[in-house]
């Protein structure tokens, strides 16, 4: 007798899933078998594996953006992601908590599951097929630093991340507050993140037309490198890469930033998502070699 198709295929998933396997590995293998005994076809297998929607795919054609390809020698992250790392080593679940303001909730995206920390999620699942692989998105709207720093006892320690994701920097510029040269905020959190062991990536502003505009723009983008190289955590340079979006690239800002001159738009979080993605399977799996240092 033979069993239907939505039997035998959730009754693999139970027994894989009991079994230590992380739930996407476990839909992949148990559409991969279900196919081999030709209970689906490999079209349904590959809808099981819930691949992301592609950021080159057809509405990033019909415009003037180019193919999104990363270039991983161009955006390494400077230390090693240890905590990732050994739970790589161990096959243990990763959970990486993204705090920020409305560019990390998704602000300019057509849904949450645009966002650059939903992408980033699918990225890292397709990295790393074993690993259960968690990115909660914490991001609220028109917060700056200190506000994210209010809330990290309840959006980031409770939740006892492996790696953190922290973007700031743009709200403060946008509202025109004065310079902080102390960077107060931004070197509280820190010491909280180091504190609790977790993983630490800086994520720096966005280069946007009504960032850009600003007189302290840049000098808050380097503030923020200077402060990740003096305490020694990763930074994305996020500005950096859309920089050279428009300027090497020439691409247009309205192909890569949302109507409102500010946020990012459903092609350019996904392409971050990719940049930071393969920065972060870098980073987690760099041989121990060259653990220690720096890279630049």
């Amino acid at each position: 007798m033979q069993m239907g198709q939505g039997t035998l295929a959730w009754g693999l998933l139970q027994i894989m899933t009991r079994n230590r396997f992380g739930r996407p590995t476990a839909l992949i293998f148990a559409a991969a078998i279900a196919a081999a005994v030709g209970l689906i076809t490999p079209p349904a297998m590959l809808a099981a594996a819930a691949a992301p929607a592609d950021p080159n795919g057809p509405a990033a054609s019909a415009d003037s953006r180019p193919a999104c390809k990363v270039v991983a020698s161009l955006d390494r992250l400077d230390y090693p992601l240890v905590r990732v790392s050994r739970h790589l080593e161990e096959d243990r679940p990763i959970k990486i908590v993204a705090i920020g303001s409305s560019s990390t909730a998704g602000a300019g995206a057509s849904s949450p599951d645009a966002s650059y920390p939903s992408r980033l999620e699918a990225e890292l699942t397709q990295h790393f097929l074993w690993n259960d692989i968690t990115v909660l998105n914490h991001g609220a709207n028109g917060e700056e630093a200190a506000d994210m720093l209010a809330r990290f006892d309840t959006s980031v320690i409770a939740e006892k991340p492996d790696l953190v994701i922290w973007q700031m920097g743009t709200n403060s510029v946008l509202r025109d507050r004065p310079f902080d040269p102390k960077a107060t905020a931004l070197h509280e959190g820190l010491a909280r993140l180091k504190a609790i062991h977790t993983d630490v990536i800086l994520l720096d502003p966005q280069f946007a037309p009504k960032y850009i505009a600003k007189p302290d723009a840049e000098e808050v983008v380097a503030q923020i490198a200077a402060i990740a190289k003096e305490q020694s955590v990763d930074l994305f340079r996020r500005f950096a890469l859309m920089r050279r979006w428009h300027q090497t690239d020439h691409m247009p800002f309205d192909a890569f930033v949302s109507p409102d001159g500010v946020h990012m738009n459903d092609w350019s979080y996904g392409c971050l998502a990719k940049w930071l993605g393969a920065a972060i399977v870098d980073a987690a799996t760099r041989p121990t070699a060259t653990a220690g240092r720096p890279l630049r």
